[in-house]
């Protein structure tokens, strides 16, 4: 006979045991979760990669372009080897290698592919392809990756490789799995969202095996693949190539600059690479290679490079102390050459004589009278109300900022104004005779190439600018582009202030410092630099513009340790402006100096 205590314990079971049958009777029946769970367990998710939008230059020939690679997958449980030895050649692996992807595999899943072996190019597996269905449980997985038919453009260009986990947690929108691939650098990650494309995914149905059985939910919610969009540059191919050509076994960089536009047309740092080892298989062994190279071929140098800016800066002073009025271009001042070091000859110079001769000591005097313009009679202060009115001018011409965004690595330079000055020697302690080296660009000012050839553009379009930029138009369907917007801006100096420096350019070309750069066919206008370097021979610079009316091109040249600018720099840039221009290279002699890259030994001017 069940006593009180019992029966009182068989009910307690009872009603738990209905609780818990209800409970996965609503489960099961009242609600999706248990269903969705279920669904979980047995649907594969796969993604399709999309293919990178292509990279044209402006005139519609292919820059970067997609190559198919080849992945080799296995599945363990599906493998029957019979002849190990000739797999181990056709790919050319060693048995230790394949021990130990087999054991990497089988930890994974026995029943889902791994990767085997990555990154097989076309002409590997023309061969292999025909091979590898003798080898069950070994399959082909296709994917691309980037191909660069002209190798140039290399540091512009940027590379691909896997998201970091940093940048995987900076992925908001989620768009990112770790092994993903990213734009690491260059037009690649500045323009990733574009050219990346849309991930497709395609769900199919799993037995308890872990082998697909069918299509989930008739493919409903299956996601089409979007490949990238293809983006059109501004750079000129045929230009970019002859401008590398002209760098080989040089150290520096080049840029020009369509002036109307702000369009770059080429932008070369030299030592380059060839960009398509960054790509495939030997990535990782090829990127430590150039990383430990002495001479720093992945450092862009054309935006990330700062050298003081030289002589080519007395152009900006002129233009500051015309627009101020504290200078008449044509009263002449006898130059002594007692006050700073000088190549200039003693004398009497005007303005447009001591550009074109490029006198430090006439742009000592000039730029004391923009800073000290007797606005206060204390010195100190004076100075200080003289600089930040110096530094309002200069930075409407884009120095001591980034000009644009989209130029990743891109270096602002430095533009000292007073804050620098007062921690440097205490409020109202510093006066002109402190920022003197200023006056002919040295000193603390520092200036990226690209800035450089910014200002040649800008005294090209007397005046004005669009900053320089290398995307000309993004896709936005099949086929329509959508040109990106550019805004105007203005340095708010006079325009015949900008006519009479460039006569003196056309002169510095013509008779003065730069005249290797000379030609009869094309007016160019220009101004050098010899810039000084504490850490061996100085570096050569040279900006300059063609033609003087209606300019085309807008160029800007720093070559490392070349000495004199009008050897090296001026002779590069002219050389570029003449292809561009007349698509031919007469003037045989100079090209071939350039390419000689014998500039210190040259014979002096």
């Amino acid at each position: 006979m069940i006593g009180i205590k019992q029966r009182v314990l068989l009910i307690l079971l009872s009603i738990i045991s209905l609780v818990f049958i209800f409970r996965l009777l609503h489960l099961q029946i009242f609600t999706s979760d248990f269903k969705l769970l279920s669904e979980q367990n047995i649907v594969q998710e796969n993604v399709i990669f999309p293919s990178r939008g292509i990279v044209f230059d402006r005139n519609n020939k292919i820059i970067v372009a997609n190559q198919a690679i080849y992945d080799i997958l296995v599945v363990p449980k599906d493998i029957e080897l019979e002849d190990t030895t000739s797999f181990l050649k056709l790919f050319n692996i060693s048995r230790d290698f394949f021990i130990n992807k087999i054991v990497q595999a089988k930890k994974y899943s026995s029943i889902k592919p791994s990767l085997f072996y990555k990154g097989i190019s076309n002409e590997e597996f023309n061969f292999i392809q025909q091979e590898i269905g003798k080898y069950p449980g070994f399959f082909v997985s296709a994917k691309t990756i980037r191909q660069y038919p002209n190798k140039i453009l290399s540091h512009t260009l940027g590379y691909i490789g896997e998201i970091s986990p940093n940048e995987l947690k900076k992925d908001s929108l989620n768009y990112y799995s770790s092994g993903d691939f990213v734009g690491i650098s260059g037009i690649e990650k500045s323009y990733e969202r574009f050219l990346r494309g849309n991930k497709g995914y395609i769900y199919k149905i799993n037995n308890v095996k872990g082998e697909s059985v069918g299509d989930y939910n008739d493919k409903s919610n299956d996601i089409v693949v979007k490949r990238g969009k293809d983006i059109i540059s501004t750079i000129n191919i045929d230009l970019q190539l002859y401008i590398e050509k002209l760098l080989l076994n040089k150290v520096g960089s080049v840029v020009a600059i369509e002036p109307s536009s702000g369009e770059i047309l080429a932008m070369a740092s030299s030592p380059s690479y060839d960009p398509n080892i960054l790509t495939g298989r030997f990535y990782s062994e090829n990127f430590n290679f150039l990383q430990k190279d002495t001479l720093k071929p992945l450092f862009n140098r054309s935006v990330s490079a700062v050298y003081p800016p030289g002589s080519m800066f007395k152009l900006i002073q002129s233009l500051i102390a015309l627009e101020e009025g504290v200078i008449d271009p044509n009263y002449k001042y006898f130059i002594n050459n007692t006050t700073i070091g000088d190549l200039a000859p003693a004398g009497l110079y005007d303005l447009k004589k001591a550009i074109v001769l490029s006198s430090n000591n006439y742009f000592y005097r000039l730029f004391r009278k923009i800073i000290n313009q007797n606005k206060d009679l204390n010195t100190y202060i004076d100075s200080r109300i003289g600089l930040d009115t110096w530094n309002d001018y200069v930075s409407k011409f884009g120095l001591g900022t980034k000009i644009n965004s989209e130029l990743y690595s891109e270096a602002k330079g430095f533009l000292p104004d007073k804050n620098y000055y007062n921690d440097l020697y205490g409020r109202n302690r510093w006066k002109f005779s402190n920022i003197y080296s200023l006056s002919i660009g040295q000193g603390e000012l520092l200036v990226s190439p690209i800035q450089m050839a910014n200002l040649a553009a800008i005294i090209a379009n007397r005046g004005n600018y669009i900053a320089p930029h290398i995307i000309k138009s993004v896709q936005k369907d099949s086929i329509n582009f959508l040109k990106l917007k550019r805004e105007l801006k203005e340095t708010r100096i006079k325009k015949e202030y900008y006519d009479y420096i460039i006569d003196a350019m056309e002169e510095v070309v013509s008779s003065g410092s730069a005249r290797r750069a000379y030609t009869k066919n094309i007016k160019i206008c220009g101004k050098t630099s010899t810039v000084e370097n504490p850490h061996g021979y100085d570096h050569s610079g040279f900006i300059g513009f063609a033609p003087k009316n209606e300019p085309k091109i807008a160029i800007a040249a720093y070559i490392e340790n070349a000495g004199w600018g009008g050897r090296a720099a001026a002779s590069i840039s002219s050389l570029a402006i003449e292809y561009y221009l007349n698509k031919e290279i007469k003037r045989k002699w100079l090209e071939s100096y350039v390419l000689k890259g014998e500039f210190i030994d040259y014979e002096t001017e």
